[in-house]
Order: C-alpha cells, then structure tokens, then sequence
C-alpha cells in the first residue's frame, strides 16, 4: 500500500516555492515531526510517515500533554518524508508563511495503523525530543455540507502526561535550530537553498557546512543538539576524601550548557536560556569544535590575579568587552550520536581533554586533582579562591542535583533573593540597603541585609528595576520588626551574588558585600544549602541507580518529617495520601482558588494562610489572576492534578480550603455553604438535627443539599447552583436563610458571629458565600489532632456519625474501601437555581 503525493504537487509551485518536491518512498520508516506554521492562521501541522509518505493534520492550538484537552487535527495532504526536516519561508500562495521544525523524531503504532486510520481511531506512541509516549488520534463526524475531515488529538494517560506543562508555551523555538520565526524568516532557506539541498540529497553527496562562524548556520544541515539541564552540586562543611574523587577549581562565574554543530553553536543558562547573542565570541570559538555535541562549563572574567571574578564577568557582559573572558569546559556531556551522560566521570574527562586539545583561548579544558582533598582545599584557600568541586570519578551524569558532585568553599558567596530595600537619606543615593531571602520548604525566609559592593551605576541600574517590582507586603514568611521599619517591599524576582563571611545563629549573613545580579538563575532556585542537601541524592555509581523519594513523580524534601506528632504521620504519608485520594478531591478541587493551611514544622509548629501563588510556589501548582477588593490584581493559587495536591503536601499543606467559584467564571458562585458552628458544649446530636433540619426546608424550596463531617466540630450543608447569579445574590440569599432561620428558632439558631450570642447556640455560619471567602475542600486533612478528614457523606450516613472528625488519616482509606458508591454520587449532576420567589422571601 503506497501513499499520494498528487494533492501535493498539484497545490504548488515549485519553481517559487522552497518545499521539496519529493516522491513517493519505497523505504519503509517511521519519522514523526511537528511543523510550527505562522500561514495565515498559527497552527501545527502534526505528521507521521507511513506507507512513504508523510500523513499529516494541521493542528490549531497545538499539541496538549493535558488528556483532558482535545485538541482540534484537521487532516490535510500527504507530504513528501523529505518534508520531514524542512524549515523555511513559503512565498505567497499556498501555505504562505514561515515554518519551523518545532518536533522531531519517530513513533510506533499501538495497533494496525491502516485500521485505525479506516475506523477513525488511530493510536501511536512518540518518541520525540519533547512530545512521548501515548497519543490518539480521533475522528469526529462531519457535519451537513462539510467536506474537511477533522480530527482530535489527544494526549493518553500513560504517565507521561502533564496537565501543568503547556509545551507551546515551553518550546517556542525551532527544534532543529533553536531559532524563532525572525531567526528562520532572516537565515532561509531560499528557493535556491533548498534546491541545491535537493541536488546533493539526489546525488548522494555529503552535507557540509563552513565552520568558521555560527553566521552561516543556514549552510548547515547538522541538527543542533538540544539543551540539556546541568547537574547540580550540595554543599558540605569539607570535601570528600580517597581516590574514587576528582577535585577542579570551583569557578566564581555563569554556568553555560554549550551545544553546537557544524559551524553554529549555542550557549544556554543552566535555567535553558538563550545567551549566545550575550557571547558572540565564545560562541564563535565553539562553533569550530568538530562534528556535534554538548559540553558543560563556567563562563568566567579573569582578573589582574588570573582568578575568575563575578564584578569583572558582569561588566564585561554590559561593555560588550569580552577580551578576558573564558569559557572553562568540565564535562562532555554527548559528542557525535554518543551520548557521554551515560559514562563514568573520569572517562568524560579524558575524552573532553581529547576533544579540547590544541584549542586555544576563550576555550579552556577545566583540569583535575585525583584524591588528595583536604590537600586541595587548602591551596585553594591560600590563593584565594572560591573554593573546589569534588566529583566521584565512577558516577555518571545526572541532570539533578545529587551527591556525586560535592562543592567545598573557603569563604561565603552564594545567591540570594532580593526582597526588599531601605531608603536612603543620603542625597542622590537611592537605597541604603537590600533585603535578602533564600527559600525553605517553600517560604522566603529573611537573611539579612546588603548595604556595600555598589557603584553608583550599578545603584542607578539596581533602582530602576526594583522600581517595577514594589509591592505593600513583604514576601518574607516572617522577618524581625527592625527589618520592616522603613522598607520599600519588592516581588522577589530578582537574584543577587553576595559575599559574606559567616552566617550567625540566627541565620544572618556576617559582613555581606554585594558582587552582581545573577540574571541566569530564577529566584524560586534559590533555596538554603541545607535544602539543597535534602533534595540531593547520594553519590551513585552508574550500576546504582535508586530513584530517590518520590512520590507520585513529584520529589519531597525531608520526606520523613513528622507533621502529626501524635499519629506519627510524615511528610510522605500525607504525600500518599493525596496521590491516592485524587481522584475523588480533584473533581471538587480543579479550577478553584484554593488557600493553604501551611504547617512546615507540622501541627504543632506555627502554621499561616497562603493564598497567593509566588516565586517559592511548586511547579505543578497553577494560579489565576484575580482582581482583589483594593483593585489590585493577585495570583490566587490553583491546585489541577494529582502532581500539584502532592506538590501541597511538599510545602506542609494541611488543609485546602476551596472558593465558590471556578477560574472560567470567577464572579458567579456555583455552590452555597452552610456552616454549622456549635457553642462549646452543644452535643454533636444537636448539630446533625440542625443539618437535616436545614436539608428540608431548603428542600422545600426545591434545592438538593449535601452534608460533609469538616473534620472539626460541625458540619457543612453544601448545596450545588447553576452560575446564574453574582456573589451579592447568592451572599444576600444565605444571609438571609441563616437570620429567618435564626428569627424562627432563636433558642437553638444564631446568625451573628458575636460569641456572647452564639452561647448555647448553633452558628449558622452564611458568610462563606462571599467573594473571596473559602470552605474547607472535600477529603482535605485538618490541621488539628488526630488527623482528620473532612467527609462528604449521604444524610442517612449522617444520622450515624458520632463527631464532626469521625474519620483521619487513619481510618479514611477503609471507609472509602469499604464504599459501593459515591456519597455525593449526584452533586456533579443536580441541575438547580435560586428562582426569583425564593430570591424576593429571602434576599437580605
């Protein structure tokens, strides 16, 4: 069975147009690509190769690794496979427009791919450099009249998917390049180009590329390595002893992962930004390394003393002035089609030697000591470095932060987030002081304050960018009251190099000096180096191989700490928790602002609110940008995906407390809550009669409630509302049920929050139906002894509950074990609305 390339042809012309004409293959292969086309309209055109051709869908918003999103596939044209690595400018006409190579690689068909195709069903599994694992492809049926056959692609849950990921948002570049649209629109190929290629692709000759600039990286038909994330290294007190240990010079500068290929390279920040316009040169001295590959290094400034010097780095980089800069290589991380990673250490550092031989300057090969440490360190120190970086020789490349690299320091330098600043009163000054930070468990914990390194440009540089970034509160967790007097608060984004000489008890920095910004590093990297040491996995040789402690793909720092001292309850048992119970909380939990209890220390340490989404905030947990009472705008936390519930338990998170509304519609409720607070005193029977009693009346007004033990003293009745009306209706509404029901019953009922009315009452609390306002989510923990759930229950199970925390951590997983349905089986499906009678007897 052979593919079609007639449709193809008879739609160009290829005397204008730069794509390969192409035949029809007789080899069978299995490429896959994805094509970013800026036509008219933005799309993605998704193709796999099949029966020699290339069968292929225009995909509109682009590839989702979310299988909840569908994303809309109209089939179009084969194409040619030679299309398969195709990246130019089509001139006007058909498919006018720029094209980049935006994923390559190849796939498998699940089932018989013919079949699929046939049926409308086609399944395949990616092995691309950012799409894999499982996807469908899903056939819809055509509509009156249309003749377009369109499709669905959707990601499969397969373990691969990530619902907090958008990979359009996170690969914008060409794959093949690493170049935008201007970059392709500015480099080609031309029609000419392409047609050459075509020639020497008929003719079986060699591809060549000119070597002596990264400019000619059109001529190029090397594919540029992609970036790689760099292995980190943990602190300790002093470096590792015995031969199994490399130690080299820790150098003071920005790391640069360095990919070239064939006459190009790039340079990217260890956070996988694109530097190489910041570094021409060194760029330019990397592109004449032969063949491809990958290497791992520090750009550095030389100083006067021949040592590398940050303040001399960062000039360099505003000047333009690289004449002192180098570029110290110390891994090779892939060369040619093998990839390094997988070798021991010292076998990557006898091939970088070998590679780097005869290289001149800005290229240096970053020697070694073998063994010796404690001799090492110490001669450092004398010369007055930095420090060192001990390595073990056996252990392969990790892109992660581990224990195979230990780096050992003679004095303080370290970054830290830039929280704040104090004013100035000298004249034309216009700071004194910054405030610094470092995150811990997630918190921006105050370390003090910088007030010398500046020069009077770099104070005026400093400013400027600060002036963006005031806020009225501090980003700190908890700061000394001297600290806050006169400060100007900053959104902590950016990173300062600080030199000290010593940390106080307290966790001060001792004489600090400011040497730069880090513009290379995100502030939320910025942790202390006792939680980059609990995040580090231990030294491992390439047979050992552990994964570390992780639970649901998301890893947990200090994963057996105690949170519920009285149960014994760690870190990692809540994390298991959460993992498990996902599926029944996700659907009361997704695309709701979501506010934390926090209790880092666990139950019985200090806990606080965070409702924010900031710096320090986990990766797989979203926000939303909500406009606050003073006008201001704030990004509320969003908690999507069994990741982001595991990622709260990371942060101590020991209640979720939802909002009434969801992120698509934020200012119409779409549930009422009644909370049904006792007095100290009232018996819990007393609270369950007052919850059914409240389930009839509002039954009689043709609503459907549901009750829910909080996991403390009472319970909630929740009643489900079509998103019909704003928060002042549904607020008026609850108000005004609470007080009649109050005015009805005032021996057993209180609307008033004033404990001296609420004695020997029930508080029907109706003030959680305003905006802003939350309630505690179904199946979260409570921050209380014993540990306990809050349950959604039907009313009979209701009648039987002897508290309002009759189930914890201990005994949930039994009940729901024990379950045949759902408690709250009908809430997604009650249809119901607050009609205008009730609305006119009850609106306070």
């Amino acid at each position: 069975m052979a593919g079609s390339l007639q449709t193809y042809h008879d739609k160009r012309d290829f005397g204008k147009t730069p794509e390969p004409k192409g035949k029809v293959s007789r080899k069978k292969g299995n490429l896959y690509m994805v094509q970013k086309h800026d036509a008219t309209r933005l799309h993605f055109d998704f193709r796999l190769e099949l029966d020699g051709v290339l069968k292929s869908w225009a995909v509109t918003k682009g590839p989702s690794l979310d299988p909840s999103v569908k994303r809309l596939a109209v089939r179009t044209e084969d194409h040619p496979v030679d299309y398969g690595d195709f990246e130019g400018v089509i001139p006007s006409g058909y498919g006018a427009g720029t094209v980049m190579l935006w994923d390559t690689g190849s796939w498998e068909p699940q089932e018989d791919p013919h079949e699929g195709l046939k049926k409308g069903s086609l399944k395949v599994t990616l092995k691309g450099e950012r799409l894999k694992g499982g996807f469908a492809l899903v056939r819809m049926k055509n509509k009156k009249g249309e003749k377009r056959e369109n499709w669905l692609l959707i990601k499969e849950r397969d373990g691969t998917e990530n619902e907090d990921l958008d990979p359009v948002k996170e690969w914008p570049d060409s794959v093949k390049t690493g170049r935008g649209f201007d970059g392709i629109e500015k480099k080609g190929p031309t029609l000419k180009e392409a047609q050459t290629e075509t020639k020497r692709r008929k003719d079986g000759e060699k591809k060549t590329a000119s070597k002596s600039s990264p400019k000619s990286s059109s001529k190029s038909s090397a594919r540029l390595p992609a970036f790689i994330e760099p292995q980190l290294a943990t602190l300790d007190d002093e470096p590792p002893q015995g031969e199994e240990w490399l130690h080299e010079i820790k150098y003071d500068g920005y790391r640069l992962i360095a990919c070239w290929a064939e006459g190009r390279a790039k340079l990217y920040t260890r956070s996988g930004k694109d530097w190489t316009d910041k570094y021409p040169a060194i760029a330019e001295a990397l592109a004449t390394l032969p063949g491809t590959g990958v290497i791992d290094g520090e750009l550095v400034a030389i100083n006067d003393q021949g040592h590398s010097d940050f303040g001399a780095l960062q000039q360099a980089t505003k000047s333009g002035d690289q004449a002192r800069l180098i570029y110290y290589a110390f891994d090779l991380l892939k060369h040619g089609r093998k990839d390094w990673r997988k070798q021991a250490q010292d076998a990557r550092k006898d091939a970088l030697a070998d590679l780097l031989d005869g290289v001149k300057d800005p290229i240096r090969y970053s020697d070694h000591v073998v063994g010796k440490g404690d001799d090492v360190i110490g001669k450092a120190c004398q010369m007055g470095l930095e420090g060192i970086i001990s390595k073990r020789a056996d252990a392969r490349y990790q892109s992660k932060r581990t224990r195979a690299w230990i780096k050992s320091k003679c004095t303080g330098n370290d970054e830290f987030v830039i929280g704040g600043y104090r004013k100035s009163d000298k004249k034309g000054r216009p700071f004194a002081s910054l405030l610094l930070g470092e995150y811990v468990d997630g918190d921006l914990v105050y370390r003090g304050r910088v007030g010398t390194g500046f020069s009077e440009d770099l104070m005026a540089s400093l400013s400027a960018k600060m002036k963006k970034l005031e806020r009225k509160t501090p980003p700190f967790a908890d700061m000394p009251a001297d600290a806050k007097r006169g400060a100007v608060f900053l959104t902590p984004d950016l990173v300062g190099q600080i030199a000290y000489t010593e940390v106080t008890s307290d966790g001060h920095l001792r004489h600090p000096s400011f040497l730069g910004l880090r513009e290379d590093k995100p502030a939320k990297e910025v942790t202390s180096e006792k939680e980059k040491m609990k995040e580090a996995e231990p030294a491992k040789s390439s047979a050992d191989r552990s994964s570390g402690d992780t639970v649901a793909g998301v890893k947990l720092s200090s994963p057996d700490k105690v949170l519920y001292p009285d149960q014994d309850v760690t870190k990692r048992d809540l994390a298991e928790y959460y993992a498990e119970i996902a599926e029944q909380m996700l659907p009361h939990i997704k695309d709701r602002p979501v506010s934390l209890v926090r209790c880092p220390s666990g139950r019985t340490g200090s806990c606080f609110f965070q409702k924010h989404h900031n710096a320090g905030t986990p990766d797989h947990m979203g926000s939303v940008t909500i406009t606050e009472k003073d006008g201001d705008k704030g990004d509320y936390l969003l908690l999507g995906s069994q990741k982001a519930l595991v990622s709260a338990a990371q942060i101590g998170a020991l209640e979720l407390h939802i909002w009434g509304a969801r992120r698509d519609n934020i200012e119409k409720p779409d549930r009422i809550v009644f909370d049904l607070d006792p007095d100290e005193g009232k018996d819990f029977e007393d609270v369950k009669k007052a919850a059914r009693d409240i389930r009839d009346l509002l039954a009689a007004a043709d609503l459907q409630s549901f009750p829910i033990l909080t996991g403390g003293k009472g319970v909630h009745v929740v009643i489900p509302v079509e998103r019909q009306h704003d928060w002042a209706t549904v607020k008026g509404f609850a108000s005004g049920f609470a007080k009649r029901l109050a005015q009805e019953d005032p021996s057993r009922f209180t609307a008033t929050m004033s404990k001296a009315k609420r004695k020997g009452k029930i508080f029907i609390d109706w003030l959680r139906n305003e905006r802003g306002a939350t309630a505690i989510c179904p199946y979260s923990t409570r921050a209380r002894k014993d540990a306990p759930v809050a349950t959604p229950l039907t009313w009979d199970e209701l009648s039987r509950a002897s508290s309002g925390a009759d189930y914890t951590l201990a005994n949930i997983r039994q009940r729901l074990a024990q379950l045949k349905s759902d408690p709250w089986a009908d809430y997604a499906t009650v249809r119901q609305s607050l009609h205008k009678g009730l609305l006119d007897e009850l609106l306070d």
